[in-house]
């Protein structure tokens, strides 16, 4: 019999183009949402993505699928925000940044408005000025709004480190940090293979190349990876979708997962007033708890780095 305090694992996703429509097609694949309710502008583009879906549901496991409607915010366990403008011709990335702000903060106030329990994640570009927009608007604690960060940069980091040193992916633990973006780093000093600090390990690794020119290659391939998908297909949709699944996955079960998620700084690591992707602990809370890392002297300057232009930008929001 179902218990009195169980509810439905109840997703809504705003925006249903390639993003936001491959992650509802990754939840449902993984049973992780009872129910899953997609938002956007165009809505009969989105009656569309539902019924493609539900024509599938006979192959994954038992879950409602359905267009929904700002009222849905009010009973959702986690609210993923994909929706935002496309740059236009001749203006500026800060124009453009301040148009996404201003549609992550009606969002919010339509959220607040519906007097919300659920995690918000931030998928939107800039993701880290975003997160730092929609926490300031909603007046929540820091940690019910948290951004995607830089768990899919961390997946690609983990890609290029498995296939260089020939071992399986899911034994390497390696992060990105910093900004989703440009001045993102390596964190060398927590790379992890076969339960070895990389160091060690390359030292036992025969086929090993453990240079200077070769650590920033892969940062570089890392940093890059987005702009060479866009360039071969015009977007980027299916490594991110299971990078925002698992954090979805997180939330829903209560996991307790260390991710790099883009989480509101608040003295740690010396920083605040900003939100960048470092490693916290993920549950049904959201962001539980940010994770210090003991970060040598060049890669905390990388963060302070990342903070200072990631705070540039937000300052120039508030202007």
């Amino acid at each position: 019999m179902q218990s009195e305090h169980w509810k439905p694992r109840k997703v809504v996703i705003v925006g249903a183009g390639a993003v936001g429509s491959t992650l509802a097609y990754t939840l449902a694949l993984r049973g992780l949402a009872d129910e899953i309710v997609l938002l956007d502008a165009n809505r009969e583009f989105a009656m569309g993505q539902v019924l493609d879906l539900e024509h599938g549901q006979a192959f994954f496991p038992s879950i409602r699928i359905r267009v929904g409607e700002p009222a849905d915010y009010a009973d959702a366990s986690l609210i993923v925000i994909t929706a935002g403008a496309k740059q236009r011709p001749g203006e500026s990335r800060l124009e453009l940044v301040q148009r996404n702000a201003r549609i992550i903060e009606g969002l919010m106030d339509e959220i607040v408005a519906q007097q919300s329990p659920a995690v918000v994640l931030i998928v939107s570009n800039p993701v880290d000025v975003l997160t730092y927009v929609a926490h300031r608007r909603s007046g929540w604690r820091r940690g019910r709004v948290i951004g995607s960060g830089t768990v899919l940069d961390s997946a690609r980091f983990r890609h290029l480190l498995a296939k260089r040193c020939g071992v399986d992916v899911h034994n390497v633990h390696a992060h990105i940090m910093g900004e989703h973006g440009d001045s993102e780093f390596a964190a060398w000093s927590i790379t992890n293979m076969a339960g070895m600090p990389y160091d060690q390990f390359c030292r036992l690794c025969a086929r090993c190349d453990d240079s200077d020119e070769m650590r920033r290659g892969i940062v570089h391939e890392v940093r890059h990876s987005a702009y060479h998908i866009i360039g071969y297909k015009g977007a980027t949709w299916f490594a991110v979708a299971l990078a925002l699944t698992q954090i979805a996955g997180a939330v829903l079960r209560n996991q307790h997962s260390v991710l790099t998620v883009s989480a509101v700084l608040d003295g740690e690591y010396g920083l605040q007033g900003v939100s960048l992707g470092v490693p916290c602990t993920v549950s049904w809370k959201g962001v539980e708890q940010v994770l210090q890392v003991d970060l040598p002297p060049d890669e905390r300057d990388a963060l302070a780095r990342s903070a200072h232009a990631m705070r540039q930008i937000i300052d120039g929001l508030q202007s």
